[in-house]
Parts: C-alpha cells; sequence; structure tokens
C-alpha cells in the first residue's frame, strides 16, 4: 500500500503565496508521475498540475505562470508553490501519485484565499 500525506494549506489573503507538500510512502516504487489536483464542494476535482518521472509538467490553464510543480524523487515527494493566490483558488487539494500505474490519493489539504 502507498500513504500519501499532504501539509502547507491555510489561509491566505488574495496575492499572498503558499507551499503544498506531499510525501508518499509505503510500498512506492516506479513512480510514473505525481500530482496537485482540487476540488471545491459541488464541484468535480480537477487537475492543478503534474510532473512526470522525467520531469515533464503539465497546469490548468488557470495556474499558469503562478503555480509551479516540483518534485523530489529521492524523497518520494511532490511540491506545489502557489503564488498571486486568488479567491477562486479556494479548495482542497489532493496529492496523487502514479505508482507502477496505480494511482493513490492524499486525503487532501484545504487552502483558503480570502479577498
Amino acid at each position: 500500500q502507498v500513504q500519501l500525506v499532504e501539509s502547507g494549506g491555510g489561509l491566505v489573503q488574495a496575492g499572498g503565496s503558499l507551499r503544498l507538500s506531499c510525501t508518499a510512502s509505503g510500498t512506492v516504487f516506479n513512480i510514473r508521475a505525481m500530482g496537485w489536483y482540487r476540488q471545491t464542494p459541488g464541484k468535480q476535482r480537477e487537475l492543478v498540475a503534474t510532473i512526470t518521472s522525467g520531469g515533464s509538467t503539465n497546469y490548468a490553464d488557470s495556474v499558469k505562470g503562478r503555480f509551479t510543480i516540483s518534485r523530489d524523487s529521492a524523497k518520494n515527494s511532490v511540491y506545489l508553490q502557489m503564488n498571486s493566490l486568488k479567491p477562486e483558488d479556494t479548495a482542497v487539494y489532493y496529492c496523487n501519485v502514479n505508482s507502477n500505474y496505480v494511482l493513490y490519493w492524499g486525503k487532501g489539504t484545504l487552502v483558503t484565499v480570502s479577498s
């Protein structure tokens, strides 16, 4: 089994920054990609950013230029630097890992951006 633990969420004013972290533990091997998704009440979970084992990144249009995803392969960790935050970024952010073609999810961390 793989466990994912996210941290770094919280309350921030619009225009501020937060850095989310996620570390995978357990039977982790052959990580193909890691990523961040977010969800607000009544809406489907949506992609924020992903990063592959080769370092290729993909971002939602709504966060391009403001968010940066990175990873530390030695630590099985992925990070999301979020700058210029907007109230519409308010959501529960979930970490995701593709470990040997099986997807695992964290429990989420709440990010609240006040106007």
